[in-house]
């Protein structure tokens, strides 16, 4: 208990015993969401999964279920609080620094497990926007380029690995990163290695 209480701020502990919004298939059954979304690896020890509701597109209730440490507890517990009443666009932007942040702060070590929150929740809206003919709409918004030789973004490495990219060999193959100078690979294999995680 000491490790926990020396590792973690106030507001982390206290989302994680006491998480706001977790769906509880008893008490929520009548809890009918307009969209889902779902992130992770059970064998890596962390999933996710998001479920909006969202009314001419601000999201008016949430609910969360996740299987992970006290990090992705409080992570998505904060995030579900942040995005009541937000504009899905703005939900979509938010990053795992602002809800670490929000929480006083992360060790380390533990600041992929906000990272999953804030994959869950686009992969709700995402749903959401392609089952209203709106697919893709907010894609490619803030992307971050990687390599700048041949304007490779953050969200090109993503879907690669969506795609089943899983190693330097097999991301280079599918977007051609690091073909040109190779100054990016560093970067780029950072986060093959954090998106690998998320999408098992």
């Amino acid at each position: 208990m000491d490790a926990f209480q020396w590792l973690y701020s106030d507001i982390v502990k206290d989302h994680f015993t006491n998480p706001r919004n977790v769906y509880d298939p008893d008490r929520d059954r009548d809890f009918a969401p307009d969209a889902e979304g779902m992130v992770g690896n059970i064998k890596c020890g962390d999933q996710m999964m998001f479920m909006l509701k969202i009314s001419n597109d601000i999201i008016t209730d949430v609910r969360w279920k996740t299987y992970g440490c006290a990090s992705a507890i409080a992570s998505t517990s904060m995030l579900s609080e942040v995005i009541k009443g937000m504009h899905i666009r703005d939900a979509y932007h938010i990053k795992p620094q602002d809800i670490a942040t929000r929480l006083g702060g992360l060790p380390d070590n533990k600041i992929h497990c906000s990272v999953l929150g804030d994959k869950a929740l686009r992969a709700a809206i995402d749903a959401y926007l392609e089952r209203n003919g709106r697919a893709g709409e907010f894609k490619g918004e803030e992307a971050i380029v990687i390599c700048t030789c041949l304007n490779i973004t953050d969200k090109d490495i993503e879907e690669a690995v969506k795609q089943g990219a899983r190693d330097w060999h097999s991301l280079q193959e599918a977007t051609k990163i690091g073909t040109v100078c190779g100054g990016c690979r560093s970067k780029a294999e950072e986060l093959l290695h954090e998106f690998v995680h998320i999408y098992g």
